[in-house]
């Protein structure tokens, strides 16, 4: 099939990705100044906010441990540093994890030496599909405070956004609509439904969209090769999926027909994560 062509299969696939889908996430904000500007200003309540640099899929090395690769990497007119991720997994957005991304943004910055007073301030942004923190709260932000509530100011923020409060009520509900919301014709936001409907309803964006999906696949046949999936066992089935859903850019879907697993087992092994 010519690559430039879209399947009915995968234009079906397309017409049913949500920005909370980490790859059509990812393909809507790359190099978005607007829409990331749109969605930061919305969670922190900052109309002025300016956004100078978007990078998605961005890699912060450990050269002691797990390196990390960030969603969505933002930096604005004041060098305010923003990490957004989307955690559809409640495993993925435990409070640890957060910690871990801040740390490492905050690592990144080796040419500070002595000077830690130049380190940036920094929110690490989880916009999850869950209410992960079972408070009830549409936004849950948190910084380091003393025992008796002081706030130590030390520039780092971490935000959890609640998936669930989605609808009317708030600026933030109604954005959480449009990141569940497949129809960009139902969307609230103009410049998000502008996006959206860019991939899922122009022919250029449906092939550029079509051609991150064939590379994914491709990637996931490769990791599958790499590991041993020839070999047929059921044990070495779901340790290559469990590695593809580490990877954290293919659909249960998608690891189910690389991997020859039912979908049932796909999901229960994400459920572990």
């Amino acid at each position: 099939m010519d690559s430039k062509t879209v399947s009915a299969e995968n234009r079906r696939r397309i017409q049913s990705f949500r920005l909370m889908d980490d790859i059509f996430m990812q393909v809507c904000f790359s190099d978005n100044r607007e829409c990331v500007e749109l969605v930061l200003r919305i969670i922190l309540k900052r109309p002025d906010l300016r956004v100078q640099s978007v990078q998605t899929q961005k890699t912060l090395k450990n050269l002691h441990g797990r390196s990390l690769c960030l969603d969505i990497a933002a930096t604005d007119s004041e060098q305010t540093e923003y990490d957004i991720e989307i955690q559809r997994a409640d495993q993925g957005a435990q409070a640890r994890r957060a910690r871990y991304h801040s740390s490492l943004m905050d690592a990144s910055h080796s040419d500070v030496g002595r000077h830690c007073e130049r380190l940036p301030e920094s929110y690490v942004i989880f916009i999850t599909e869950h209410d992960v923190l079972k408070g009830g709260e549409a936004l849950y932000v948190f910084e380091r405070r003393q025992a008796k509530g002081r706030c130590l100011g030390d520039g780092t923020h971490i935000v959890y956004v609640n998936g669930e409060r989605r609808g009317q009520e708030s600026e933030l509900s109604k954005l959480m609509h449009d990141f569940f919301c497949t129809r960009p014709e139902e969307m609230y936001f103009e410049l998000l439904a502008r996006t959206v409907g860019y991939y899922k309803q122009d022919e250029r964006g449906l092939r550029d969209m079509n051609g991150v999906m064939e590379a994914l696949r491709e990637e996931g046949r490769r990791e599958g090769r790499k590991i041993g999936l020839d070999e047929g066992r059921m044990a070495e089935k779901s340790r290559t999926a469990t590695k593809m859903l580490a990877l954290g850019k293919l659909t249960l879907e998608d690891i189910a027909e690389y991997t020859g697993l039912e979908l049932d087992a796909v999901r229960a092994l994400a459920e572990k994560q």
